[in-house]
């Protein structure tokens, strides 16, 4: 059964007629697409406030790049980027706020923080305490597909995806989060080939079909790259509009992308043309 709302503390977010946007809020030095535009607080609280103006629903932040080759930090340096940050920025939106992390510590602290979402790229596996601090604190998840780079093109990927997923809800779930609080995302390049990726796209509906809001975050990645042949990351926005407009004609409630105005815009006219969306 599908879900008919996705809920977190703060509000529930009606499925349906509108897809939301996910706007990505890096305080890293080295991200692969925007790694140091916002590593200083004024400068991230502009951001902020600039994708909330254009149309972002949530902001994602995260203070450790996820992306491949990256080097790990410490959970306390995570905390020293991120936790001042919702600190300084929660008095002053209404915007729902998520933590992009991995980390048991750092999600509990930014929900302390303000947080409304943990958004865990590795769905609660990577740090055995994770599912507990998710059900402890009251807030909503994300929960990503993610496997070693040396698993990637073998098997179905799809079957791969729904098996790990299904996993990582069970686990959540009897650590005590709400069924209508969980969000599923299948994790675009990580762990996946190019090949893989792209029949993610053309395979989304399964996803979807397991009753849950999806999230899709194909924002100017390298599947995209390879294909246009576009090296310069901030080069990717057509592409990324495409994927976009994809993934909300198979279903797709949330979009995660660093362009929020022209995803928007995209979204607004998908919208109010797709025939497979939800029914409220």
């Amino acid at each position: 059964m599908l879900h008919s709302n996705y809920y977190t503390p703060r509000r529930s977010l009606t499925l349906g007629p509108k897809t939301y946007l996910v706007g990505i809020l890096n305080l890293t030095p080295d991200s692969f697409s925007d790694g140091g535009d916002y590593s200083k607080l004024d400068q991230a609280a502009l951001r902020f406030h600039q994708m909330v103006k254009e149309g972002a629903d949530i902001i994602d932040i995260g203070g450790e790049s996820t992306r491949p080759g990256h080097i790990p930090v410490p959970a306390s340096e995570e905390m020293a980027r991120v936790v001042p940050f919702i600190e300084h920025i929660r008095p002053h939106t209404d915007a729902l706020i998520s933590i992009d992390t991995s980390k048991a510590e750092v999600a509990a602290a930014a929900v302390q923080a303000g947080a409304d979402i943990i958004n865990d790229v590795w769905g609660a596996r990577h740090d055995s305490e994770m599912a507990t601090v998710m059900g402890h604190c009251g807030a909503s998840c994300i929960l990503m597909h993610n496997r070693p780079a040396e698993e990637a093109g073998f098997g179905d990927v799809m079957d791969a995806i729904k098996v790990f997923l299904q996993g990582s809800i069970q686990l959540v779930k009897e650590a005590g989060v709400r069924d209508d609080a969980i969000m599923l995302d299948p994790g675009l390049g990580f762990g996946k080939t190019y090949e893989e990726n792209w029949e993610i796209m053309r395979r989304l509906p399964e996803l979807v079909e397991l009753g849950y809001p999806v999230l899709l975050g194909a924002s100017r990645k390298s599947m995209i790259a390879k294909l246009l042949d576009l090296k310069d990351p901030k080069a990717r926005l057509n592409g990324t509009l495409a994927t976009t407009a994809l993934g909300i004609q198979a279903g797709v409630d949330f979009i995660r992308v660093h362009d929020v105005q022209e995803n928007r815009e995209c979204a607004d006219v998908v919208d109010m043309c797709a025939e497979n969306k939800r029914d409220v």
